[in-house]
């Protein structure tokens, strides 16, 4: 911070020149920009603002009027405050309209009581005035270093706040023109002392364009735009008015979050950003609940005392590779998304949580005792063909189990990306599924990787297959479609285009292959589960030819 004309008062050469502040009390607090030892009627006019005065008096006007202009000159002016000193002009004490006037002004007045060398004052103050601006050209210095090199990097919004708070040490918010907030760094508070009633707060603070400082709440607020559209506004908490260098440090990450924004808009806008960030906290446990709750809150979307469910929309046809086409199916999905969220009135979070290059959109329902978790389904699921995404052709619509704890959010966003899973490729078009739509084909899709699911259709198949493989038959086709025919052998017969009495021995030849008794209902069931995880681990999914 700047010297001030306290820090002046308190150096060892003026207090034993037993200084006596006459006047201007309340503003010793001024900053001293530099010290002038004046001797003229005139020094005014030689003045910028922010410097303190001294003099013996010497060459101050000789009556009371004149006395009164010198004070007024040099408060009109900015001056940081004057010190006197008496013995030579004014004897023991200043004059009576010197003081007056400088107490009407409120302009810092010290008198000292014995003399001294100014020059014992001049040099202190001025190298260290001298070493404060070396500092601040050294910060800011420092400042364009560091995000520069974020800037090259593409930094996200929080990488950008952590540094302004390392470097103010103070708490900062990034927030959007809705008072939502979309990022934050706590310094010294907690997340609910600097997010208590964000909103209402951040309403009540309006700053004029550019960088301003707001006494009344302590924020220092900067807008956030991009091509002369301004979308945002940075807030640094201070406990008072901060020097210039810290308005630098806010202007340069503000234009550092905008310009990474422009480089990155075909990836996803800040606010997709948090909502993607948060929603992978919940999925990965990486934040404690509350400081979720928060955050989750300060976007407009509160998840304490709700009913939360898990959804994920995913496209039944992910489409081509990384580029262009890519980012432009996952802004097309994620644009669907939204819109259907907000068309159908759901408070909701939907976002980009595992990447999957626009297959796949997460969201997280917060529902009220009121509102019914099949009906927000549906009407997501209608929202979505408005849109232009048909729910059950273009997209499955995947839910998870209702929870009633922020805890356990994360089992129901896990849910329905396994219903996701277990559906993608179902033949049967529906507007939402659920874990009650997933039974043994789903079950089998999301175990098709486990080795334990591959060993045991080797087990029970494998005789069989490899029967075929040396014949050139198709042995393991007439089983699937006896199984899957409730062992009606006459239809059986049919679909493999044989007669009966083929059909027999071929069931005895697969009986002898395999050492098992089709009689048995056991043996049945586990070569039919058999067939449908072969068929699922081949691509069959949950619509292959045993469905």
């Amino acid at each position: 911070m700047p010297m001030t004309v306290r820090d002046v008062l308190e150096l060892p050469a003026l207090q034993q020149a037993g200084p006596r502040v006459m006047a201007g009390r309340d503003r010793l607090d001024a900053p001293v920009r530099w010290v002038h030892v004046a001797e003229i009627p005139e020094i005014a006019d030689l003045l910028r603002g922010g410097e303190l005065v001294l003099t013996t008096g010497i060459g101050l006007p000789p009556d009371d009027d004149g006395l009164r202009r010198w004070i007024d000159g040099l408060a009109a002016v900015g001056a940081a405050g004057v010190v006197v000193e008496l013995g030579r002009r004014f004897g023991g004490t200043l004059p009576a309209a010197l003081v007056e006037q400088a107490r009407s002004r409120n302009l810092p007045l010290v008198a000292l009581q014995r003399e001294m060398r100014f020059v014992a004052v001049t040099e202190v103050v001025h190298s260290v005035i001298v070493e404060e601006q070396t500092a601040e050209l050294l910060a800011k210095d420092e400042i364009h270093r560091i995000f520069t090199e974020l800037s090259v990097e593409g930094a996200e919004p929080r990488q950008v706040l952590r540094e302004v708070t390392r470097l103010s040490r103070r708490p900062v918010v990034l927030e959007n023109l809705s008072h939502q907030v979309l990022a934050y760094e706590t310094g010294p508070l907690s997340a609910e002392e600097l997010l208590d009633r964000w909103e209402t707060r951040s309403r009540a603070v309006e700053v004029p364009s550019g960088t301003g400082y707001e006494p009344r709440s302590g924020w220092l607020v900067t807008g956030v735009e991009a091509r002369g559209n301004r979308w945002g506004r940075l807030v640094l908490l201070c406990d008072q008015e901060p020097p210039a260098r810290t308005s630098v440090l806010l202007e340069r990450a503000a234009s550092t979050i905008a310009l990474n924004q422009l480089v990155a808009r075909d990836d996803s806008s800040v606010e997709r950003q948090a909502r993607s960030s948060l929603l992978w906290s919940i999925v990965n446990h990486s934040a404690p609940t509350r400081d979720v709750a928060l955050r989750a809150r300060g976007l407009g979307v509160p998840l304490e005392q709700r009913r939360l469910l898990g959804v994920v929309v995913r496209r039944r046809r992910p489409g081509p590779g990384p580029g262009a086409e890519m980012n432009a199916r996952r802004r097309e999905l994620l644009d669907a998304v939204e819109t259907a969220v907000r068309d159908c009135g759901l408070s909701a979070l939907a976002g980009d949580v595992n990447g999957l290059g626009g297959a796949e959109v997460t969201v997280l329902v917060a529902l009220t005792d009121a509102e019914s978790d099949e009906a927000a389904l549906l009407g997501l699921s209608t929202a979505l063909t408005r849109a232009g995404l048909q729910a059950g052709s273009d997209v499955v619509v995947a839910a998870g189990s209702v929870v009633r704890s922020l805890d356990l959010a994360r089992r129901s966003l896990i849910e329905a990306a396994q219903v996701a899973d277990a559906t993608a490729h179902t033949a049967e078009p529906r507007p939402f599924y659920r874990l009650l739509d997933v039974r043994l084909r789903g079950l089998l899709y999301l175990l098709r990787d486990d080795v334990r699911l591959q060993t045991f259709v080797e087990r029970e198949l494998g005789p069989l297959l490899s029967y075929d493989e040396r014949h050139g038959t198709n042995h393991v086709a007439l089983l699937e479609a006896y199984l899957v025919e409730g062992r009606n052998k006459r239809r059986a017969a049919e679909e493999m285009s044989l007669s009966r009495s083929a059909l027999y021995q071929r069931l005895q030849l697969i009986e002898r292959v395999l050492g098992v008794d089709l009689d048995s209902s056991e043996r049945r069931l586990s070569l039919h589960v058999a067939l449908t995880a072969r068929d699922v681990m081949r691509g069959g999914g949950i619509s292959g030819a045993a469905g």
